[in-house]
Order: structure tokens, then C-alpha cells, then sequence
């Protein structure tokens, strides 16, 4: 079964510093069909002005990831870890049995574009943790690139309190791959560009598509793309 979900019909709150846009409930935003996707409960497509960002405000059991389009985001938060994010590098903070943090626009240039992703945890009231990775152009664009998983399905990646795992793949226009799905659920989000995929389905920035009992996902790129690809095991 496949589930679309057109960029246009996300949720969206607008204030003078941010510009976000909602997959599934979130904050203001509620619609009782769309409240997630199996663990994946929350994928927002933020910008953050200039000299803007999130305050410091807290959390609890959730996998907080965030992936950078355009820019950079500055961390920092109550374990003491701190650092920017810039494209290409995947954060994930575990909120654990509770946790503050900021995220704050890095640069005095332009608008931070980045995803901001929840994912409900394989268990509760852990200790709070940060990591954060980076992957080349060259990783990215060669084909689906694991992000992050938990430690016993890929120790050689971002380590993941949850039982998904995170993908991530940059093709040029004309890039073809099938992606063997081992989850009985997954999401795919369309950063940027435009893609087919299983049936022909056209999908374009800001798209997202739902997979349910699929044993593959077949991909074709119509233009240079950015996706990210969330199996839900």
C-alpha cells in the first residue's frame, strides 16, 4: 500500500522568524489523520531567519534528529554537548528521561533550511545523549547511504535508540535504484528535486509517501534530488 502526502497539504505555522511545515500534527497544527507514521511521529521542514532559532525548551522520550539542508544550526543543550550542523550531517538527540537544548541559526548570512524528525524510542527514561556525523558528497550521491540504526542491526553508524533505521541519498537526474525494504512500514521524504517511484508515482520538494507492506522501493530521479528514506522496523 502506498500513502501519499503532497507537500501542499501539510500543516504550517509562520511567524516572523519561522517558516515550518508539518507532515504530521504538530504543536498548533492537528489532524487526527495524519498524527505519524508507526515510530516516526514528527517530520518538519523548518527555516530559521537570521540571528533566530528555538530558545531553550525541553523534552522527553524522543529521538530527535536533524538534518541540514542550507546553512547552519547551532546546538547546544543540558548534557553540555554543543556543536553546528551543516549539510551532509545527520544530529540525533536522545531526550531520554528528559533534556533542554537550543537550536539556533549559525551564520549572520541567510535562512537555516533543515528537517527536524521524531522517533519514538525503543524505551523510555534513558539517560540523554547527543551524537552527531557527518557523510561526503561522495556517500551521499553514490546511492541510498545508511544514516542511522540501532547498534545491533549497524555498529558502523549513528547510533539509534529506536527501531528504524535512517537513509539518506542525493541522485542526479536519470539516478535509478531499488531499494529491498526489510520493514513492514517506511516513509520517503522528498527534500528537494522530483522523483518516481513504485507504480510511477511522481513526487516533488516537500512530498512525502507512505509504504506499507512493500517489498521494494523502486526510485527513478527526475531532477537532482536530496530524500531521505525512514524504515520503521
Amino acid at each position: 500500500m502506498l500513502i501519499q502526502r503532497p507537500a501542499a497539504a501539510r500543516g504550517q505555522t509562520q511567524t516572523a522568524w519561522l517558516d515550518s511545515r508539518h507532515t504530521f500534527s504538530f504543536g498548533h497544527y492537528h489532524d487526527p489523520e495524519w498524527m505519524g507514521f508507526g515510530a516516526l511521529r514528527v517530520l518538519n521542514e523548518d527555516r530559521v531567519a537570521v540571528d533566530a532559532g528555538f530558545a531553550e525548551h525541553g523534552h522527553a522520550n524522543m529521538e530527535i534528529l536533524t538534518w541540514v539542508l542550507e546553512g547552519a544550526l547551532a546546538h547546544r543543550d543540558s548534557t553540555g554537548a554543543e556543536g553546528v550542523i551543516r549539510p551532509g550531517e545527520l544530529q540525533r538527540m536522545s531526550a531520554g528521561h528528559g533534556i533542554r537544548h537550543s537550536e539556533m541559526n549559525a551564520t549572520a548570512q541567510a535562512p537555516v533550511h533543515f528537517l527536524q524528525v521524531w522517533i519514538q524510542p525503543d524505551r523510555c527514561n534513558r539517560a540523554p545523549s547527543y551524537a552527531q556525523r557527518g557523510y561526503t558528497p561522495l556517500q551521499l550521491g553514490a546511492g541510498w547511504t545508511l544514516l542511522a540504526a540501532p547498534v545491533a542491526v549497524a555498529a558502523d553508524t549513528l547510533p539509534l535508540h529506536a527501531e528504524a533505521r535512517v537513509w539518506a541519498w542525493r541522485p542526479r537526474a536519470g539516478a535509478r535504484a531499488t531499494q529491498t525494504l526489510l520493514a513492514s512500514r517506511a516513509w520517503l521524504h522528498v527534500a528537494r528535486g522530483a522523483v518516481r517511484v513504485n507504480d510511477g508515482i511522481a513526487l516533488g520538494a516537500g512530498d512525502g509517501l507512505g509504504l506499507r507492506d512493500e517489498a521494494a522501493l523502486e526510485l527513478s530521479a527526475e531532477r537532482d534530488s536530496e530524500l531521505l528514506l525512514f524504515e520503521l522496523l
